[in-house]
């Protein structure tokens, strides 16, 4: 953004400001770089840094473009070591900052998107593979779509993180026993679904926010959803496929309430696995007396 901003001091060049993406360099944010820099929070760190270089680069701009003109009335090809020079030596002041706080007109506005995904279960131990996931966000006019696919895939893993893994277990003391990664299950990179599809949809312009992007962050989380939707048919396929027409509360095998997370145990008991190993007896007798027979 910084080299295509101060770009438009050359607006017919060749790449405009590809000649200057050299030149940028990109500092880490702490206080020896940036007094104030503001927070990471809400989705809102790209958007902030991205309008505060904007502004920060249309001071530079602007104050450029008077050193520029001058230059350009006695030669037509000024390079940019040429301006800076000449800058330095009218005592112009090369350096520019700038802090950007979001308004209220700027972040409220809606995220759009869709995820479908396919699992499959173990029935006999409740294991979970997500054979497939396949998602679309939209990310309005996206500031840099290489990092806003970074953070849908990211969140989308984080959000299998809480609709299946991530079990908060208590003791009956009240005191949280699932205090450590051997009992508390995050996300791993064997849970990434097997074939992982992302698409960055580009929607149109809007005023009010930072050149009309939207956030990338948290919202995706909520794609994960279809995970655990997926989850729910898988199971009442196999409780239809290995139950009777009713179970033995009287109740249909389609009817289960299933919570947010669903761990291995879970989906072991919803699958009944008890009718499971009666199943494997009953073809196991099958066999025998075909073998007798």
């Amino acid at each position: 953004m910084t080299a295509f901003a101060l770009g438009r001091l050359w607006p017919d060049a060749d790449g405009g400001g590809e000649c200057l993406l050299g030149r940028v360099r990109v500092l880490q944010a702490d206080t020896l770089n940036l007094v104030q820099g503001g927070l990471t929070a809400g989705s809102t760190a790209s958007e902030s840094s991205c309008a505060a270089t904007l502004q920060a680069c249309n001071t530079l701009y602007d104050r450029l473009k008077l050193v520029l003109d001058r230059l350009q009335q006695r030669s037509e090809n000024v390079s940019w070591d040429t301006l800076v020079s000449q800058a330095y030596e009218d005592d112009v002041d090369l350096s520019a900052s700038a802090y950007w706080v979001p308004g209220q007109a700027s972040n409220k506005y809606l995220n759009y998107g869709a995820g479908i995904s396919e699992v499959e279960i173990d029935l006999l131990t409740g294991a979970i593979t997500i054979i497939r996931g396949d998602l679309v966000y939209d990310c309005g006019k996206s500031l840099n779509p290489a990092v806003d696919l970074g953070q849908i895939e990211g969140s989308f893993v984080q959000g299998i993180g809480f609709f299946v893994y991530e079990e908060y277990t208590t003791n009956s003391d009240g005191l949280m026993i699932s205090n450590s990664t051997w009992d508390y299950k995050i996300p791993s990179v064997d849970i990434i679904p097997r074939q992982f599809n992302a698409e960055v949809l580009n929607t149109g312009y809007h005023k009010n926010r930072v050149l009309s992007s939207k956030a990338s962050g948290e919202p995706a989380l909520v794609l994960a959803s279809s995970v655990h939707c997926a989850l729910r048919e898988a199971i009442r396929a196999a409780r239809v496929e290995f139950a009777d027409s009713t179970v033995s509360s009287g109740h249909s095998p389609l009817e289960f309430q299933m919570g947010v997370p669903a761990p291995m145990t879970l989906v072991k008991e919803l699958c009944g696995l008890d009718i499971v190993d009666r199943y494997l007896e009953g073809l196991s007798t099958c066999e025998r007396a075909a073998g007798g027979a």
